[in-house]
């Protein structure tokens, strides 16, 4: 199936076609749990006519983040537009994918649902006329197995070597994507040892936050299927850069980007300038959702590239937001560039809350800071203070402490998500806080 075949707008009659041209045997129904995790079930080809239908039955019991055992029973309705065929076989056979939506059986949304999340969200830009635009940028590497993080090569940024396997690895994964109508604007090699980096085309923020998914999915079967291992943990390797997601966002109307403005200053529009100011004030309000397991702040500190500190510039890439230049002739790349999230994070959730930031900033019209355009990691604590630049939050238990007193958040999330997300953090962060670590039994045990 083409890549052309593969992105268009289908109905149900559309999808079966598919399916039997392609002799697909299983249909994969995916949804997504509050920590990000991709969750399914295999529909035969027998079922899949009754379930375009009416959509699926199943026990969200078991979710992280979803029902209690007593209110479990949850609905899967397959969202048509995302049907893709899986261009692999799966233990023999020919396997499709599709994304759900959950609702409760009387057919309303379901509020534990990350995807609802982000298309509430959506729904209050649209009511605006606008448009959210999403490109992330997820970093990977790739190890010899899952147990020890062992590099397969010692390339650095932009390195090629058609031989390395890695390089092998990272053009059928390409192939993969595009065949399963994921467009990619180029793949390659990352700063640190076995570090991977393949970018999306950009797409409006649900489709992209869809394809994230699928990216991870791809990237990690593809691996597997060449004997080795792919992780998107944010900071795998002591010593060496950690993966990042930077997000590029931009608001459109229509077909008017409406963050370019060829008369202002950086040629940002107002609402541009708003918008960031929005993302810089709430920035650590959100840091527990793009940043949200314990060792994304083992990646969070000064000296390997990551993000610390809270301000913006142009051509500094030591800044939390970037404005990134663009070519004459192509003003609708015009956009800015959040640099902390790290892959991850729950995509839904994630932009969800980076755009609901932004819009807050239209709103209320916060001003926005001057740009800096120094490398801030090598000032001084005292010239940062005169700047009046903040920081992240530098572990999670600080950024579950910030997210916590949020409005923002809990108004975007909902209170289902909202308190469920923050229970099951405060849980891993205990967990982490309560354990011994080699680190303190190689320092402290032979003379303690």
């Amino acid at each position: 199936m083409h890549l052309e075949e593969q992105a268009v707008t289908k109905t149900k009659e559309d999808i079966l076609r598919l399916i039997d041209d392609a002799d697909v045997h299983y249909i994969r129904l995916n949804f997504t749990d509050i920590l990000g995790r991709l969750k399914g079930m295999s529909i035969t080809r027998s079922e899949i006519e009754a379930i375009l239908d009416r959509g699926q039955g199943f026990d969200g019991s078991s979710i992280e983040g979803f029902v209690r055992i007593e209110e479990s029973d949850l609905m899967a309705i397959p969202d048509l537009r995302t049907f893709r065929i899986i261009p692999w076989d799966i233990g023999g056979e020919r396997t499709a994918m599709m994304f759900c939506d959950i609702q409760n059986h009387d057919g309303t949304p379901y509020d534990g649902d990350p995807r609802g999340v982000l298309k509430k969200t959506l729904e209050k830009l649209a009511q605006k006329g606008w448009t959210a635009y999403l490109g992330p940028e997820l970093e990977f590497f790739y190890f010899k197995d899952d147990k020890t993080p062992e590099a397969l090569d010692h390339s650095g940024y932009f390195d090629y070597e058609s031989f390395d396997l890695g390089t092998q690895v990272v053009k059928k994964t390409v192939t993969a994507l595009e065949l399963m109508g994921i467009p990619v604007e180029c793949s390659h090699h990352e700063v640190a040892p076995s570090q991977q980096e393949i970018d999306l085309k950009y797409q409006e923020a649900l489709v992209m936050a869809d394809f994230a998914q699928i990216y991870k999915f791809v990237v990690k079967e593809v691996a597997a299927e060449n004997d080795i291992y792919a992780s998107f943990m944010p900071k795998p390797v002591f010593g060496e850069n950690g993966s990042g997601m930077h997000a590029h966002m931009s608001l459109f109307k229509g077909d008017t980007n409406l963050f370019y403005d060829k008369d202002n200053e950086y040629q940002l529009t107002e609402l541009a300038r708003d918008f960031m100011a929005g993302v810089l004030t709430h920035i650590k309000e959100i840091t527990m959702v793009l940043n949200q397991w314990v060792n994304s702040y083992k990646r969070l500190v000064v000296g390997y590239e990551a993000p610390v500190y809270i301000s913006w510039g142009r051509r500094n890439r030591s800044s939390l937001v970037r404005v990134p230049m663009f070519k004459a002739g192509h003003e609708k790349s015009t956009r800015i560039e959040l640099r902390s999230p790290d892959p991850a994070c729950n995509p839904y959730l994630a932009f969800a809350l980076m755009l609901a930031a932004g819009v807050q900033g239209i709103e209320k019209k916060y001003p926005l800071p001057k740009p800096i355009e120094e490398n801030i990691f090598e000032m001084n604590s005292d010239k940062r203070a005169k700047l009046k630049i903040d920081s992240l939050p530098d572990s999670l238990e600080n950024a579950i402490r910030e997210t916590e007193k949020s409005k923002l958040v809990r108004e975007t999330l909902g209170n289902h998500i909202f308190e469920t997300l923050i229970a099951n953090k405060k849980v891993e962060w205990d967990q982490y806080r309560v354990s011994v670590t080699d680190h303190e039994i190689n320092k402290y045990l032979s003379f303690l």
